[in-house]
């Protein structure tokens, strides 16, 4: 199989997993999450990363992280390597601690990053180990809906920009966001990753792929990129969906609100800039519309044939 591929730029986030070796435990004791935060901030002052959000569980990790200096590798590099090293010499052992290369899955902001960083902070508690996100210390959650001894090297201004200018406001959103999540279904955001690389919308995924991609040795490990990229337009949906509603544009105008939502990976405000509606009334939208075709088994065999035809 493969290697996943590296995609690097100036600027770039992405969502960071590393696992112990053998699903072994790879933090034991409070000091060993405490010298790995140390890692963190240590990556932030010499290789320039900003880290956005973290929790580290027992055996893996979570981070969300941007490279403005395009060295992914160089931080992961100092992140895992000296870690590995510290523990090591702490426990006098030897050979690996993670298990195989890093996970970094490449992600666009707006929407995507909110999510993940509530995925990533309810780790816990669908763990199970915590009810509430800000009872687990090892995560960056309690630093996001307080004020106090907030690390100087932790980022939190973007994540919580989308909730607010004033940060008590801010931060209060974000943890209703957060929360409001807490004993529902949730479906983790990256399964809608293409290529097991890009977490993005349509146009994202395009640009990414014909800039850093394309040409490539191995663009061909890459099918599902080209397979994306070459979905619907927005445009393409709603005049699809017209010709099959031809007598009820209210409900045509619904449904392609819907399957823009679902399946493009466009931006709400693309989206909402599209209909013309907010960005937060897009999801809602959305969701009213899944339990008509949940309920309407008729509705759900037409939209199942335009899915289709669109290739979504």
């Amino acid at each position: 199989m493969a290697r996943p591929l590296r995609i690097t730029y100036p600027g770039a986030f992405y969502h960071i997993t590393s696992r112990g070796n053998e699903r072994k435990n790879i933090f034991k004791s409070q000091r060993d999450r405490e010298q790995f935060l140390r890692y963190l901030e240590s990556a932030t002052e010499r290789y320039g990363a900003k880290i956005h959000v973290y929790c580290l569980m027992s055996n893996h990790y979570h981070l969300l992280l941007e490279t403005p200096l395009a060295n992914l590798s160089q931080i992961m590099r100092h992140i895992n390597g000296a870690y590995t090293t510290y523990f090591n010499i702490k426990r006098e052992r030897a050979g690996h601690l993670f298990q195989g290369r890093y996970k970094a899955i490449l992600v666009e902001m707006d929407e995507y990053a909110q999510e993940l960083s509530r995925y990533i902070h309810l780790n816990p508690v669908r763990a199970g180990i915590a009810e509430m996100p800000e009872q687990y210390p090892w995560s960056s959650y309690r630093y996001y809906i307080k004020h106090k001894d907030v690390p100087a090297w932790l980022e939190r201004g973007f994540v919580l920009g989308y909730y607010g200018k004033k940060i008590s406001t801010a931060q209060k959103q974000y943890q209703k966001f957060v929360e409001d999540q807490i004993g529902k279904e949730h479906v983790s955001p990256l399964k809608k990753v293409t290529g097991l690389t890009i977490l993005g919308s349509s146009a994202f995924i395009k640009a990414v792929t014909e800039k850093y991609i394309i040409g490539k040795k191995n663009d061909r490990d890459i099918p599902a990129l080209k397979e994306f990229v070459n979905k619907p337009t927005i445009k393409q949906i709603s005049k699809e969906l017209e010709t099959v509603f031809t007598d009820d544009t209210a409900i045509s105008r619904k449904i392609a609100i819907y399957l823009c939502h679902r399946f493009t990976g466009l931006k709400l405000k693309e989206i909402g800039e599209y209909f013309n509606i907010g960005l937060s009334g897009v999801s809602p939208c959305s969701r009213r519309i899944a339990l008509e075709i949940n309920k309407d088994a008729r509705l759900r065999k037409k939209i199942n044939k335009i899915t289709n035809k669109l290739n979504l």
